[in-house]
């Protein structure tokens, strides 16, 4: 059911929640590549996407979930260019597990390369 309590963590005060459960599903807020201070990381697009990985893998922990439990992703590139690059650290952390996903190029909110959101689906126990 929505409306329940937003995931928290103690990272940064920031307007949305790392994540939120609605009855069995986990929504991973949007993660980019921020530091433990909320800093960018410097770094090209792997780099980048690596850091992202582990902030989607935070949020995710929250609820009790993984990877493995992500049905749906969704990523905007900052450069399309990127793609491939992106695509190799992609497949390093999710392995075999192949969730749906959308990919779009998209100009950034914050001078980042990628952002990604999850949605993960792990039922209550």
């Amino acid at each position: 059911m929505l409306g329940q309590a937003p995931l928290a963590s103690d990272r940064l005060a920031r307007p949305l929640s790392p994540a939120t459960r609605a009855g069995d599903f986990v929504f991973v807020s949007g993660q980019v590549p921020t530091d433990d201070k909320g800093q960018v990381i410097v770094g090209g697009i792997e780099d980048q996407t690596r850091q992202v990985f582990k902030r989607v893998e935070e949020a995710l922990a929250l609820a009790g979930a993984t990877l493995k439990d992500v049905a749906k992703v969704s990523v905007w590139l900052a450069d399309a260019r990127d793609f491939g690059s992106f695509n190799r650290v992609y497949m390093e952390c999710f392995g075999d597990h192949r969730p749906a996903r959308s990919t779009v190029e998209s100009r950034l909110m914050i001078d980042a390369k990628v952002e990604i959101d999850v949605t993960a689906y792990k039922p209550l126990d």
